[in-house]
This record gives C-alpha cells, structure tokens and sequence, in this order.
C-alpha cells in the first residue's frame, strides 16, 4: 500500500502497535479481547481482498488468478504489518488485490471497472456483518441457556461479535475517498470532468492527508460514531427479526 518514504511510515506505524500492545498488556481484560478479535480481522480482510480478485475476474482481468488471490486462503491476502495494525490500532490493510484494467471486458470503462472492482472489497465487509449479525441473534435466540451462559458460549458469542464490528471498520474505513483506499476510486466516476482531473493532478497531496489523518488518529475517531452507529442498526434489525 505504501511506496513513498516507506522506511519512515513503517517506522511510525510500528512504534504505535508496539504503544497499544503494551497497553493492551497493561491493561485487565484488554490482552484477552485482542485475542477475540484476530479471528474477525483474518476474515475481514481474506474476504476483502478476495472480493477484489474476484470482481477483478469477472470483469476479465485475469491478473488476481494468475497471482493466486481468487482463495479463501488468509495467507495469501494476508499484510503482516496491515494485519498487526488492524488488530492493534483497528485500521489496516491486507496484501493489495494487483488488477491490469487494459484487461477488463468492455462492459464497462476502465474507470468504471476500477470502482466495481474497489467497492467489491467493502460491500463484501458489509454483506458478512450483515450474516454474522444474522448469526449472532440466532444464537441468542435458540441456543439453550445453558451454552450461552458458558464460557465457551461467551467466547463464541464475543469473537462473533467482534468480527461484526472489524467488518463494518474495515467496510467504512475504506469508503474514504483519499488515495490509497479504495474510496479514492469508488467515487472518482461520479466526480465532475475538471474536478477528476484536478484530483489525479494532486493525488500525491491526498494522500499526505491520508497519511495525517491515519496516523494522527483523526481518522479513526471520525469512523468509529458511524461504525457504532451501522453496528446498533445491525444489531437492532436482528433483534427485531428474531424477536430478542
């Protein structure tokens, strides 16, 4: 994801996993969360970039199967360092989904294709918060007592609902429209000519505040109301189907 001032970047994002980890270990309770949650973010983002391979090639381009990316598999989506950050500071990345869109059918333009392919990745975060919810209150709703009340029962319960909330994170994180994310060409179609244009022209000032508002936090604390928002939604359409 990451190209320009590499060394520095990764610098600066290790030296905050290392903070929050220690945190996290000085913390009561916070260790054991961390490890509830790796399970959501390796389905998160397998998922995610598997999206993107395969919207990828259905649109024709058949540089993802090439590279072995059309897999379930978490080790060959997986970014070490993405994967750490998601776990740790909860926003990250996997390995990115590489596409060649000369390739693509003519379905559709190059652009267009482009954002198909970006919001593949997204739309399947929110379709699996969407069945984990689903998932999660049918639990609740015919699960004896009995198990729910058990530990292993509250451990299920937790790392389902963690992973519902790393999907939504992950689904919305990457609607920013600022390069790299995916965001930064979902919505490029729609831009107005002079304004497509003005934007490819200072990609590279994007994606400064990109790195800004990343690793100064202010991204995050813009997304989380609107995933504790999405997530409350989820939960309560779920209750209501499974009358809880």
């Amino acid at each position: 994801m990451f190209y320009s001032n590499r060394k520095m970047i990764y610098g600066i994002i290790i030296a905050m996993a290392v903070i929050t980890l220690i945190e996290y270990a000085t913390t009561e309770g916070e260790l054991l969360s961390l490890l509830l949650t790796i399970p959501g973010v390796l389905i998160a983002i397998t998922f995610h970039e598997f999206a993107h391979a395969l919207a990828a090639d259905r649109l024709g381009d058949d540089t993802p199967r090439r590279q072995g990316r059309l897999s379930l598999n978490p080790i060959d989506h997986i970014d070490p360092l993405g994967l750490a950050m998601l776990v740790f500071v909860h926003i990250g990345w996997g390995k990115p989904v590489q596409v060649n869109p000369t390739n693509y059918d003519r379905r559709f333009t190059m652009e267009k294709a482009d954002a198909i392919v970006s919001l593949a990745g997204p739309l399947m975060n929110f379709v699996l918060a969407i069945i984990l919810t689903i998932i999660y209150c049918a639990i609740i709703k015919f699960a004896p007592v009995q198990f729910i009340a058990s530990t292993i029962g509250v451990v299920i319960l937790t790392i389902i609902f963690y992973a519902i909330i790393v999907n939504i994170g992950l689904g919305v994180f990457n609607l920013i429209p600022l390069p790299p994310l995916d965001g930064s060409k979902i919505f490029l179609p729609i831009f107005p000519s002079k304004a497509k244009y003005w934007f490819q022209d200072n990609y590279h000032i994007f994606y400064v505040i990109f790195l800004v508002i990343w690793v100064t936090g202010i991204a995050g604390k813009f997304i989380s109301p609107i995933i504790d928002t999405i997530a409350t939604q989820m939960l309560n359409l779920g209750q209501f189907i499974f009358r809880l």
